[in-house]
């Protein structure tokens, strides 16, 4: 399956970044005119046989934002910019991934690539079995928690709520896909997740 599976993935995502290329254009400018530094945020997460990477995606905080607040977004964060709040909306800030995809580092369904701190937090058991496989832009995951920050923002402690209920929640549903992987399955997920979460946004 995995051979066929990074094949759909190199095709699809290499037509998909040609077809987008004048709107990577577009926002780009747009994230250049509206606020000081990069086009890309670069952020490192774990991937594939818990090789490091840095994913790509539009920048949308105000440089250093990383290091001025947590490593999660909590409802209106100060730190995002005026464009990013659109970008986050309708999840456009995540189209770059496509990058990674066509680089090998990442596919297009598949466990979420987490950053090391929360990796840590992983079941040993599930930690062996997702870091087998590449992480995805999209998963069963991230369709049911296109509203995380927003759920986030109500929590007294964000952090403690995101490692203490969101993440093993989001790690029940890496661990029912991992089990049931098929292509149907990943179909099923990209269609999914273009009408529930980039086709209507997110608030």
């Amino acid at each position: 399956m995995w051979l066929g599976k990074r094949f759909f993935d190199f095709f699809f995502v290499l037509i998909g970044l040609i077809v987008l290329s004048p709107i990577f254009v577009v926002i780009s400018i747009w994230i250049k005119t509206t606020s000081k530094g990069p086009v890309f945020y670069r952020q490192l997460r774990v991937g594939r046989n818990e090789v490091p990477f840095k994913i790509y995606k539009f920048r949308t905080m105000y440089v250093d934002a990383d290091k001025r607040g947590l490593l999660i977004t909590v409802g209106e964060d100060a730190r995002i910019t005026s464009c990013g709040k659109v970008l986050r909306k309708y999840k456009i800030d995540e189209l770059p991934q496509l990058i990674d995809v066509l680089l090998g580092r990442m596919s297009l369904v598949g466990p979420r690539p987490e950053v090391p701190l929360y990796v840590d937090k992983y079941p040993k058991h599930l930690r062996q079995k997702v870091f087998k496989t590449r992480p995805g832009i999209t998963d069963w995951a991230s369709i049911e928690y296109k509203d995380e920050n927003t759920i986030l923002a109500q929590a007294e402690n964000p952090e403690k709520a995101y490692i203490e209920v969101v993440l093993p929640n989001k790690l029940k549903f890496v661990e029912k896909y991992l089990d049931n992987a098929s292509f149907t399955e990943d179909l099923k997920i990209i269609f999914l997740t273009f009408f529930k979460v980039f086709g209507r946004g997110s608030n």
